[in-house]
């Protein structure tokens, strides 16, 4: 708590500090400055526009908002001329005078062709395909950013089926995303560790509710509606945040527009796998006051849908002394999802400008995430030989709330400041069951005893898959079948006896409070210099791994205890219909679903009456419970400074650094075994203080107005997820084998030097040709470790998190956006986009053997990073209709190492390739019919063991889905 006094002081100084310049702002004397915004006459306002003087050494790129702040270097009359892709150059006259000169909206047109004039390649684009100008939007910012960064505008997005916004970034050259049940839900940058990758909500982190500690937000939780631009920055600038190896994401959500607008959507669709229906809508409203002083925005979202999904996972006896028997099966679980998903979001935004030199806005969003999802598990144990059913009620709630206050100001012509604060809030949580004090998951287990044994065994009496067998029987995954020895020995709801009760809490809460001032100052028209400083306030709470266990006495051979409970003695539903079970695989599976208890009788269940009646004991663990909750506090104050140098008309240099200082506290608990019968609960305080330098250097030449090449060092970092650094630990004891997860007080952030060459070029037709080499540095990588330990007769699957050596990693990156009007008539409609990213990374990692002695160093590529990425899309554009087929693929990533058994027992996650499909049709100007499909390629989600693919750990099927709409653009 006493580490956040000293930081206390520096808010307070920032606080003071941008009290001062918005004070002295309102009084100062101004020379001679040009000020508006440029807005299209069709497509609201443009970023990255180029503004400058005729004649004169004055240049200004317009801000995300249209905005533009140029110096003139005289009074009197000049010409301004504008410039943008897609758009007609506009020079027109003004008069300058001395002090700030305002001259409001600037409306460009988009390129026409002109009486007995050729048309020009971009006026055949605009001309035909209106689409095109949503590009030329990107490829200004892109041009003209210090940081080398590829962006989205949120007309864009929504000419895919992208429905969050992880899903938004997917297509941007390498970007890869890691897909839950089917939805994107993370996002990364070059195929790195997702924690590597830094996502930002108008330039700042947001909270992180996320279950397992990690700091990446889930960005499941957003709809795509609320977003106008996304920034995806490789290579940051000092003034970005530096948390960020593998790169920044920064979503901006919508701000007043510069006209009226009002705006629906609403669809309906379907889910091939739960064979139910989906609907969406969206309304966006924006408008100005008071002679345009005024600006509001508010958008919201809704996005519901049925959803269904099988999965066939396979645990593995890793823990054997036998080298050959560590392949062999413990346990095969067939798992079916059906459920109910809802994603509401809430964006509004307020802005008012007092006068050219001084605005405020606000914003503030509500997003609420219901995921709702029925789950029913059907074990065959061949370690316990038993069959193991479980039934449990998910409804996790995930809400993401809170609000900012910012500004910026013009304290002289050369001088500028604008400062920001914050606060937002990101919860996850369970409110079930009802009947029981103790909220969370609740988790009913049946068994049922296997007494005739299994055929199929190997030549040791365990079960494997053929190509692991020591006398090769087993067969495949895909072809499996239990191998009952008595074929009447089938699950069955008369034989399943609940057998235990659980209630897993996971609850997380974290804020942040942030307040950021930012200063520029022109010293003349070639250079720039900026300072500032962030601070930033973070408290977390979190219970991962909180137990309420229930075990009847019968269960433990108490004598005189009520008989247990069949599965077919409860009130049950029937189970969900959807596809076929587990049909992407060659059996009928039907006989393991069972008719489950319903959500009422699952809720009677946990009720104190109930538990009494049937004889269950609590057996939860005070140990394990006490050290699975923790909370803390992170304060980090960063200060930067950076400049700006035009060093000549083509050449341009930014270098500077930043400075992020951490000081973390948690405070949990930490079990100490003092006999083999005592064991001693204490708290337990992990105080973990590091300082950041990040030197960093952007060169930029510019060989043509259509073509830059670029050139980054920058140093940057991450720092440890709360939940890996927890001082306890936590126990699962409702999977087979059980899970223990350790935290690790003293892991190290990880920090690494970047290096990046990159070069692009801009067709005449709004297109683009990029690519470029990178490499990366990096030291004290973060892995998960996972274990197989056995404690009093029983398998515990253990993880934790360490550190690694260091690691390196290289790649290259190539994309192209071209369209083929150059072929004739119909044909000239069509383009294509096609980016490719190859990543190559190493990692040494020791094996040691029981005793802590090195056996060997094992090399191998970073945890998630994928070798190869790439996306691609054939478009079809005409004046109504938009056509896009895309196809988004990311390489096998391993995902979590096992250090001290070696490569072979890796779990690694399979290639995986998704296509969907998108079209519209302009009904008229205002009115848009589309469609949307996703998944067409019926791609599933694969995880295996070690070199052989067909060795699974895990593969789930998830189906297809599709929509049908309508858009409205009233005004």
């Amino acid at each position: 708590m006493n580490n956040s006094i000293g930081f206390s002081k520096h808010k307070s100084r920032i606080i003071q500090i941008s009290a001062f310049f918005l004070m002295a702002s309102l009084g100062t004397i101004h020379a001679q400055s040009i000020k508006g915004t440029i807005v299209g006459k069709t497509n609201g306002a443009l970023p990255g526009a180029n503004i400058s003087i005729v004649d004169a050494d004055a240049k200004a790129i317009s801000s995300l908002d249209g905005d533009f702040n140029l110096l003139s270097p005289r009074l009197g009359e000049v010409n301004l001329k504008v410039e943008y892709l897609g758009y007609e150059t506009k020079i027109f006259q003004i008069t300058i005078k001395e002090g700030t000169n305002d001259i409001g909206y600037i409306t460009i047109a988009p390129e026409e062709k002109k009486n007995n004039e050729k048309v020009s390649d971009i006026q055949q684009v605009v001309i035909s395909r209106p689409n095109a100008l949503t590009q030329a939007k990107a490829y200004e910012i892109k041009k003209n950013n210090n940081a080398i960064m590829e962006v989205i505008a949120a007309d864009a997005i929504g000419k895919l089926p992208d429905r969050n916004a992880a899903e938004a970034v997917q297509r941007v050259q390498g970007v890869a995303v890691a897909r839950y049940h089917g939805e994107a839900d993370q996002a990364t940058v070059r195929g790195t560790p997702f924690a590597w990758t830094s996502a930002l909500f108008n330039g700042n982190r947001l909270p992180s509710a996320n279950v397992l500690g990690n700091r990446s937000f889930v960005l499941d939780v957003i709809p795509s509606e609320l977003i106008q631009f996304v920034q995806v920055s490789k290579a940051v600038t000092p003034d970005m945040d530096g948390d960020a190896i593998g790169g920044s994401i920064n979503f901006i959500t919508r701000t007043a527009p510069a006209k009226k607008t009002l705006s629906v959507s609403g669809a309906g669709g379907y889910n091939t796998y739960s064979q139910n229906a989906t609907y969406n809508g969206s309304i966006v409203y924006g408008d100005r006051f008071f002679k345009n002083k005024l600006g509001v925005i508010l958008s919201g979202a809704i996005w519901d849908r049925q959803w269904g999904a099988d999965s066939f996972d396979v645990t593995y006896n890793t823990g054997s002394s036998n080298s050959v028997q560590k392949n062999s099966i413990g346990t095969v679980m067939m798992k079916r999802y059906m459920g109910t998903r809802k994603t509401i979001g809430l964006n509004g935004g307020l802005e008012y400008k007092f006068n050219a030199n001084n605005k405020i806005y606000f914003r503030g969003m509500f997003n609420k995430f219901d995921d709702i999802r029925p789950v029913y598990e059907s074990y065959v144990d061949y370690t316990n030989s038993r069959y193991q059913y479980n039934f449990r009620y998910s409804h996790y709630q995930t809400e993401l709330y809170g609000m900012e206050l910012g500004g910026e100001h013009s304290i002289s012509k050369k001088l500028n400041l604008d400062w920001m604060l914050s606060d937002y809030q990101a919860k996850y949580f369970l409110d079930t069951p009802p009947t029981n004090v103790t909220k969370g998951l609740p988790i009913a287990t049946f068994r049922q005893k296997i007494t005739g044994g299994f055929t199929n065994l190997s030549n040791d009496g365990k079960r494997y898959w053929g190509f692991d067998s020591p006398n090769g029987v087993g067969g495949e995954y895909l072809d499996y079948s239990s191998d009952i020895a008595n074929p009447n020995e089938v699950m069955s709801a008369d034989k399943l006896l609940l057998s235990q009760l659980v209630i897993a809490k996971l609850d997380n809460n974290e804020r942040d409070k942030i307040v950021r001032l930012n200063l520029k100052y022109d010293v003349n028209s070639n250079i720039t210099l900026k300072i500032g400083a962030k601070y930033r306030e973070k408290d977390r709470n979190s219970t991962y791994g909180y137990n309420a266990v229930y075990i009847p006495n019968a269960a433990l051979g108490v004598p005189n205890s009520p008989a247990l409970l069949a599965l077919s003695q409860l009130s049950t539903d029937e189970p969900p219909k959807g596809t076929a079970f587990l049909n992407g695989m060659n059996g009928n599976y039907s006989s393991y679903i069972m008719n489950a208890p319903t959500k009422d009788q699952l809720f009677q269940m946990y009720s104190p009456a109930f538990l009494q009646q049937y004889g269950f004991r609590d057996f939860s663990s005070a140990d394990a419970n006490a050290t699975s909750v923790y909370n803390g506090e992170e304060n980090v104050f960063a200060a930067y400074a950076m400049a700006e140098i035009k060093a000549s008309d083509k050449f341009k240099i930014v270098g500077g650094f930043r400075n992020e200082t951490t000081r973390l506290t948690l405070y949990g608990s930490k079990a100490t075994k003092e006999n083999a019968t005592s064991t001693v609960i204490s708290p337990s305080t992990v105080e973990s203080n590091y300082n950041a330098f990040l030197p960093m250097l952007h060169l930029r030449y510019t060989i043509s107005p259509k073509s830059n090449i670029r050139f980054a060092y920058t140093r940057s970092f991450i720092r440890p997820n709360f939940g890996d650094m927890s001082p306890g630990s936590s126990i699962d004891n409702t999977t087979s084998p059980n899970k223990i997860t350790r935290g690790n007080p003293d892991l190290k952030p990880t920090f690494s030097h970047n290096f990046d060459l990159m070069g692009e070029y801009y067709f005449d037709n709004i297109g683009i040709l990029s690519g470029g080499v990178f490499y990366k540095k990096i030291s004290d990588i973060v892995f998960q470790d996972t274990s197989i330990m056995n404690l009093s007769g029983t398998d515990y699957m253990v993880t934790q998190a360490k550190n690694l050596k260091d690691s390196n990693l290289l790649g290259f990156e190539i994309g192209i956006n071209k369209r083929f009007d150059f072929l004739p008539g119909f044909w000239n409609g069509f383009g294509v986009e096609f980016n490719y990213t190859y990543i190559d990374s190493k990692v040494d990692v020791s094996r040691n053997d029981a005793a802590g002695a090195l056996i060997t160093t094992d090399r191998t590529s970073l945890p998630n990073q994928s070798k190869n990425l790439f996306n691609t899309i054939l478009y079809y554009e005409s004046n109504k209709v938009m056509i896009r087929l895309a196809g988004n693929f990311r390489g096998k990533s391993l995902e979590t190492i096992n250090k001290d058994l070696g490569p072979q027992y890796y779990i690694w996650s399979d290639k995986n390739f998704t296509i969907d499909f998108s079209a519209s049709y302009d009904i008229s100007k205002k009115l848009k019919l589309f469609v949307e499909l996703n998944n067409l390629s019926n791609e599933n989600l694969r995880l295996y063991m070690g070199d052989n693919k067909k060795r699974i750990t895990s593969n789930e099927w998830y189906g297809s889905r599709g929509q049908l709409g309508i858009r409205w653009q009233i005004f």
